[in-house]
């Protein structure tokens, strides 16, 4: 079977503004971030009023989605002490994000990139992300 393409521009765009709506449904300025099959950034965007500190944080939970194939919500849950994922916000050069806001982006049932959403609360980010992700599968 052929390789997956890739989130393409367009449909970076697409997820964005499908998370922009969602965002602005709920009254919560974002930070949304589109990233490749490689975890590299496709599209950015800052609504007005969003938190500066967040661009970042956005940026690496996609990444973060984007590197271990799932989303950044489930990580986090399994990332607390005791549990098999304690520590890895420390890998990856402080890239790794475990906060709820970064969902993995399928194609044909293969991951080919990723969102990350930040500036609200972690049910916020993850109502958001999950919104942008859901314009990508259709």
């Amino acid at each position: 079977m052929p390789k997956a393409i890739g989130v393409t521009l367009e449909e970076a765009r697409r997820i964005i503004a499908a998370a922009k709506d969602k965002a602005a449904e709920i009254k919560q300025p974002m930070n949304i971030a589109v990233v490749d099959e490689g975890a590299n950034l496709v599209a950015f965007e800052r609504m007005d009023g969003a938190w500066i500190g967040s661009i970042d944080i956005a940026q690496k939970k996609a990444f973060t989605s984007r590197a271990f194939d799932l989303d950044t919500k489930t990580l986090g849950e399994n990332s607390q002490s005791g549990n098999q994922f304690f520590g890895i916000h420390a890998s990856n050069n402080g890239k790794v994000m475990i906060f709820a806001g970064g969902v993995p982006l399928k194609r044909n049932g293969e991951v080919v990139g990723a969102i990350g959403i930040s500036g609200g609360s972690g049910v916020q980010d993850q109502t958001v992300a999950e919104a942008g992700a859901a314009a990508f599968a259709k």
